[in-house]
């Protein structure tokens, strides 16, 4: 299909069955598994319990094409889907059972982005329907988004305000704290360290995705990716310097597409002077994380780039971050707040623990607690979904 480079696949990284089965009585089981071998699926995992079992155990696991739970005796499921579905890549497909014949229950459920749902006891042909229209691609809901993640951009103001280092720590963070399936794509592609601070090896994978966004598919992504631990994958890129930004709006818009389609947050490491080529991929529906340190130049650029990016919208926000504050050479905080017109939302103070673990990268970041001080805020506020427009966050998820 490609000529991309193969990525590297990190030691114990697990692949997942084609379906995942949580089920609290053997009769549902015995039928499942007959439905699932007339539709010849032989490689379904069947454990006994219900939802609340399958959220734990999928803070473990890789995603698999199908789910299917049980929210038998279980309060107020659709809370527990909910809490499913951070667990989940936004591709995957639910399939609930539950004892309640309850229309009710079912339309939440459906509106909650939930592919189908039956009340016990289960038939065995509706089943193999379901399933067959799901592996075989055919199943779409058009009341569902296709767009399953979360964007979120990190725009450095200007070079070295530690733009890089939040977002390879959030991300970082997100994925292996939150358990959530995480993309980060760094687009500085002269002289980004995104990968640098993952101890990992860039290949071509961005750059051809950039060029030829045509050849961009889910193996494609697979092969392309850095695979930095279960739940984190990287998108990164070194050219030789002097050439040309590759791409426009158009293969940037979708890549992010279909990152959006497989992980559920997708971080993009945008320098100033790249954001401004991608100036449109920027009012897409996303949160961008606006950072700068307290120096007077970064107080002049950070009021440039507020005008350029406009005021928030239900579905795109702008969170700003100073970093580094009270460092030598920063401004008083008084005079840089003055300066830049705002408060900031989150201040992340000079901490030389921070400036040498960012220095050393993830292996001693991911150690560092004034680090996670400094990040718990943001952390929170994404992992929470506190900007989701009014769209269910099940829709995206479950897409």
């Amino acid at each position: 299909m490609s000529d991309v480079s193969i990525a590297p696949v990190t030691a114990g990284r697990f692949t997942a069955p084609t379906a995942r089965v949580f089920v609290s009585d053997a009769d549902t089981e015995e039928v499942l598994r007959r439905a699932f071998d007339d539709v010849g699926v032989h490689d379904a995992v069947f454990t006994k319990g219900t939802i609340q079992t399958a959220i734990k155990a999928l803070g473990s696991e890789a995603t698999p094409r199908l789910l299917v739970v049980d929210v038998s005796d279980v309060e107020d499921p659709i809370s527990r889907v909910d809490e499913l579905a951070a667990k989940c890549e936004p591709e995957v497909n639910v399939v609930v059972i539950g004892d309640r014949n309850d229309i009710v229950l079912y339309r939440q459920l459906k509106n909650a982005g939930v592919t189908e749902y039956f009340f016990k006891p289960v038939g065995r042909d509706p089943i193999k329907r379901v399933c067959t229209n799901v592996l075989s691609g055919g199943y779409e809901d058009k009341s569902v988004r296709s767009r399953g993640g979360k964007l979120v951009f990190v725009l450095g103001v200007r070079g070295g305000v530690g733009a890089t280092t939040i977002a390879v720590n959030t991300a970082w963070r997100l994925a292996n704290k939150a358990q959530r399936w995480v993309a980060l794509v760094d687009m500085d592609l002269e002289s980004g360290d995104a990968a640098l601070q993952l101890d990992a090896t860039p290949t071509s994978a961005l750059l051809e995705a950039l060029e030829k966004p045509d050849r961009v598919d889910k193996l494609f992504l697979e092969r392309g990716s850095l695979h930095q631990g279960e739940r984190l994958d990287l998108l990164a890129s070194i050219q030789p310097l002097g050439r040309v930004m590759p791409g426009n709006d158009a293969a940037f818009r979708s890549l992010i597409d279909k990152l959006l389609q497989k992980y559920r947050f997708v971080f993009v490491d945008l320098p100033a002077a790249v954001a401004a080529k991608f100036i449109e991929v920027l009012h897409e529906p996303s949160t961008c994380i606006v950072v700068s340190n307290g120096i007077l130049a970064s107080a002049r650029d950070l009021v440039r780039w507020r005008d350029w990016l406009g005021p928030n919208t239900p579905e795109r926000r702008t969170l700003y971050v100073l970093n580094m504050a009270g460092a030598d050479g920063a401004l008083p905080q008084d005079e840089f707040l003055r300066a830049i017109g705002q408060a900031p939302d989150l201040v992340i103070p000079y901490s030389r623990e921070i400036a040498v673990a960012a220095n050393l990268g993830i292996k001693a970041t991911q150690k560092c607690a004034p680090l996670d001080r400094a990040l718990a805020m943001l952390l929170r506020d994404l992992g929470g979904e506190a900007a989701a427009p009014a769209q269910s966050l099940l829709n995206r998820i479950f897409g």
